[in-house]
């Protein structure tokens, strides 16, 4: 079985018993937590992926880094430590995020502009863009990038938007190529 597939079915679970007990926000709050420290941390992946440390260790380590998750987070990754896939959590973390989004009608986007965006701003490019993309609103993180020079550059999904001057720019010049 493909590790995809793996990471859908145990996000998969984690999301139905998550939903039911109408803590679908907190559990996500809490797995983007995870996700952040497992990518920001990659010893952390490396020690859970290792057959050189029992699994009662692995365990251990899970609870302490994690002792103040909730027990479905908590139980969820130490399933998978059990079930020897520490190396497949930010996949499941993924594949929740995914799942919760698509139930709320949300979508993830990255807006890159050269100077930080009004909470105005940022409802504005939601509600312009989230209809183009199918979706009723879009939950939104600002990055700065200075190599704009102005305008906006989203990405939403596999699409991306540029509408900034330096993408105008390069597109002008590909046109003069021509």
């Amino acid at each position: 079985m493909s590790n995809t597939a793996v990471a859908k079915r145990y996000a998969l679970a984690l999301f139905e018993i998550a939903k039911e007990q109408n803590q679908l926000e907190a559990i996500e709050e809490e797995l983007r937590v995870v996700k952040t420290i497992f990518t920001e941390t990659k010893e952390l992946s490396v020690l859970l992926d290792t057959r050189k440390v029992s699994l009662d260790k692995k365990k251990e380590l899970l609870k302490e880094a994690f002792a103040t998750a909730s027990p479905m987070v908590l139980n969820t990754l130490l399933l998978l430590n059990d079930r020897h896939r520490g190396n497949e959590i930010v996949s499941v973390v993924n594949a929740f995020i995914a799942l919760a989004n698509e139930y709320r009608g949300v979508e993830d986007a990255i807006v890159y502009s050269v100077r930080p965006l009004t909470d105005d701003e940022k409802e504005v490019i939601s509600t312009t863009f989230a209809k183009k993309v199918g979706k009723q609103s879009l939950r939104i993180e600002n990055v700065q990038d200075g190599e704009l020079l102005g305008g906006l550059k989203l990405r939403i999904g596999n699409r991306i938007f540029d509408g900034s001057l330096r993408g105008k720019l390069n597109r002008l010049e590909r046109e003069l190529i021509r």
